[in-house]
């Protein structure tokens, strides 16, 4: 039983059958419930899921927040310490996208144990001195 954070590619491939990562993020989820993990997704993770959504409709996005509630996956809001922790990331880490260094930041500063991603290309963990295991699918 742990705390396991998600990046938004889990849960983009997640939902969407055809996407690439629509096996290896379903089989990660399943087997975080099943051992009885907490999920969570960062604000700013949230906010790129429901981008295609809402080029869609208000009701597809709708339907995604619910489906990602159901899950479960609960939402941890940016505060000055993730925000921060974030801007010490990036600025590190050169390659390192604000969008992932603030997901990164908010695995990092909420306790998790883990940390699953569908993007390659994040510094290893031990570089960023995280104390929390960075799952790239």
């Amino acid at each position: 039983m742990g705390l396991t954070h998600l990046d938004a590619g889990v849960i983009i491939g997640f939902l969407d059958g055809d996407d690439a990562h629509h096996e290896t993020s379903r089989e990660a989820l399943s087997t975080a419930l099943k051992q009885g993990d907490q999920l969570f997704i960062a604000a700013s993770a949230l906010a790129e899921c429901l981008v295609g959504p809402a080029r869609r409709s208000a009701k597809a996005v709708e339907l995604v927040r619910t489906a990602i509630h159901r899950l479960p996956v609960g939402v941890v809001d940016l505060n000055e310490e993730i925000t921060t922790q974030a801007a010490v990331l990036r600025a590190r880490h050169r390659t390192l996208k604000l969008p992932d260094a603030l997901v990164i930041a908010t695995a990092a500063t909420s306790g998790a144990d883990q940390l699953i991603t569908t993007d390659r290309k994040w510094p290893p963990a031990k570089t960023m001195k995280l104390d929390l295991i960075v799952e790239q699918l």
